[in-house]
């Protein structure tokens, strides 16, 4: 096929698209998005927007029983939600379809007639044989560099119910749709010379073959499972995670760009990845690492993206009835530098939207024992009432004149009082949790806290 250019815009760049490269993703749809997958759909995706070549997804859906309707919405929400749009398959189309493997039944049944023509392929109690060649295929892995296998013996490459087996059905499409990287897990590498064997029978260019590392599970050894805390992609989508985070840590489970830079925008993800600088080591999933991320994307968002993005979690959670949007924004204007993640918003800046709020236990019983916190409140309450302005400046003023009257440190002002009016010890700058909330809030929820004090 003559290769040809197309021009595809992709963030603030315009890329190529030449069709001597072609990679693509293929998995099958059990109604789970594993972060293993999303990880080879990424890197895949990424070499693809890298060298400006084609990135293909295709569905390996023979297995009815399992690949359902609803199954495959999760995949193509998860590829959607994290960025990774597809040039060819499902959907979009392509000159290489059908993109789902139930649907090319007779495409199979045209290359196995190939090898029955070449003698390469027997029938035995229904099933259908290859013959290996007997010659060690040698593999050189962009990643792993060379490896030596020999095939010794015949495998079965249709059933005897006349269902192909992936190994056939794999190298057949990579050789239908011209893929010319196939970028997939570590586990993957002992089939690679059972599909080396295959492609050189057929007379087809074997593809360069790049095994990515295995991703290990953060509490122990072991392969990372679906079954594992923090390894399903649906997890993030329902904790609101900011999916720019989670392609980023995604990128760094066995890659690296290198001089120790970890946050970095995907446009600069795209041009410094490269298959060859793949970790051959095998990689440990970090929670804590990725809620790190997520807090410092979440914490780096422009604020009209911020309150795009918060306002359909704080609707779901009822807090946003009667409040306009200017007064969201002023909200996590003040709350942004210290957010973790919008997940913990509905509970965080409940006290901005809501006079129904608990008071947190340790730190009220952290207040408690410091000074005397009646009184101090007592102080508070009335010098606020007196202020002309309730604004950061006026307010910072009167809590530092109170403490040097009284002869003690205005966190006895500031702690009782954040108590009082958020419910919490710790959150958003003080003062400008005092002036968002308003002078009359503030003095009737410090008027309520005495009370139950």
């Amino acid at each position: 096929m003559r290769a040809f250019k197309a021009r595809m815009k992709y963030g603030h760049c315009t890329l190529f698209m030449n069709s001597s490269v072609r990679l693509r993703f293929a998995p099958s749809p059990t109604g789970f998005f594993h972060i293993g997958s999303a990880r080879t759909a990424l890197f895949n995706w990424l070499y693809a927007r890298h060298t400006g070549g084609t990135f293909v997804l295709r569905i390996e859906d023979t297995d009815l029983a399992r690949n359902t309707p609803e199954a495959l919405h999760v995949l193509y929400a998860g590829m959607r939600w994290l960025g990774l749009d597809w040039d060819e398959g499902p959907e979009v189309g392509g000159p290489y379809g059908p993109y789902f493997q139930s649907e090319r039944g007779d495409i199979y049944k045209d290359y196995l007639e190939i090898l029955r023509k070449t003698g390469r392929v027997y029938d035995q109690d229904g099933a259908v044989y290859f013959k290996v060649s007997g010659e060690v295929q040698v593999i050189t892995d962009l990643i792993r560099g060379r490896v030596e296998r020999l095939e010794e013996k015949d495998f079965v490459i249709f059933r005897s119910d006349g269902t192909p087996v992936f190994h056939f059905v794999n190298v057949v499409d990579d050789i239908a749709m011209k893929i010319t990287h196939v970028v997939r897990g570590e586990d993957h590498l002992s089939n690679t010379s059972k599909h080396q064997e295959l492609f050189k029978a057929f007379g087809a260019p074997v593809p360069e073959f790049a095994h990515l590392p295995l991703i290990l599970k953060t509490d122990g050894p072991g392969k990372m499972s679906k079954r594992d805390r923090g390894s399903l992609v649906e997890e993030y989508i329902n904790r609101h995670f900011l999916p720019e985070a989670v392609v980023n840590y995604l990128c760094l489970l066995g890659w690296s760009p290198k001089e120790n830079r970890e946050i970095l925008p995907i446009k600069t993800i795209v041009d410094l990845f490269e298959l060859t600088a793949i970790n051959k080591n095998n990689a440990h999933f970090d929670a804590q690492k990725l809620v790190f991320m997520n807090a410092e994307y979440t914490r780096a968002l422009p604020l009209e993206d911020l309150v795009a993005r918060v306002k359909p979690v704080l609707t779901e959670a009822g807090l946003l009835e009667g409040y306009a949007d200017g007064y969201l924004k002023e909200v996590l204007a003040i709350a942004q530098e210290k957010m973790r993640g919008i997940e913990e918003l509905p509970v965080n800046l409940k006290s901005f939207f809501s006079d129904d709020f608990e008071y947190d236990a340790a730190a009220k019983e952290k207040v408690f024992k410091k000074g005397d916190p009646k009184a101090r409140l007592h102080e508070l309450k009335g010098a606020f009432a007196l202020l002309r302005e309730f604004n950061e400046e006026s307010l910072e003023i009167a809590v530092k004149a109170l403490a040097e009257e009284h002869g003690v440190s205005t966190g006895e002002y500031i702690h009782p009082a954040r108590l009082a009016v958020s419910g919490m010890g710790i959150g958003p700058s003080f003062y400008g949790l005092l002036r968002v909330i308003g002078r009359d809030r503030v003095l009737k929820r410090i008027d309520d806290f005495i009370q139950v004090m």
